[in-house]
């Protein structure tokens, strides 16, 4: 999966000059979790969204959790490492705005973007501070994960850059949530083409 170019944007922790880097004691896990995780960290490595690391200062716990399907979704435990990192005030719309901005349109597509998270790769400098640990080693995300303070601001900015021209004319975004919007059948046709266009651009 190429994802956005990181000279277009990538996601940058910044970090306290104060804060002493936390390593978590990894955590006893049951064996139907450890399995979980074993095939979810395969995946992600398989995918490129991960790496094998060695010398470690941040290093976090992976926490399972059971979706209602049964299925289980892996977390990573980023406290430590969200208390170290300051808010980004980037500016979120209010989800207001979405619902506001497709009100009085005949036609509407709502998209969402497939592992939209994972699209953007983490700055290689920071790579190293989202290391966690498994039972069987050390791993690091090459590309932004769920769980870090500001992956929502780092996304919204990366949605405006993208759909600068397009956002509050024929489609409005908040964070990963997307709505086409249009007067006419024949104008969302040429909406969605433009919107399109613009995703395949990056």
């Amino acid at each position: 999966m190429p994802g956005i170019d990181p000279n277009f944007l990538c996601h940058k922790l910044s970090v306290c000059r104060e804060a002493k880097p936390v390593a978590q004691q990894k955590r006893k896990m049951g064996e139907e979790r450890k399995k979980a995780v074993e095939a979810e960290v395969s995946k992600l490595f398989e995918a490129g969204f991960i790496r094998e690391i060695q010398y470690t200062t941040w290093l976090a716990n992976v926490v399972m959790v059971k979706k209602a399907n049964g299925k289980w979704r892996m977390c990573t435990d980023y406290t430590d490492l969200n208390k170290a990192c300051p808010k980004d005030a980037y500016p979120l719309p209010n989800i207001d705005r979405l619902v506001d901005g497709a009100a009085g349109h005949k036609f509407l597509n709502f998209l969402d973007a497939y592992l939209g998270y994972n699209q953007i790769r983490m700055h290689p400098r920071d790579e190293d501070k989202t290391a966690f640990v498994t039972e069987s080693s050390n791993y690091c995300y090459q590309v932004m994960p769920f769980g870090l303070k500001n992956a929502g601001a780092t996304y919204q900015r990366l949605m405006n850059k993208i759909f600068t021209s397009q956002i509050g004319k024929n489609m409005e975004v908040y964070v990963d949530d997307m709505v086409v919007k249009s007067a006419s059948l024949t104008s969302h046709v040429t909406d969605l083409a433009e919107v399109f266009h613009a995703l395949r651009q990056h």
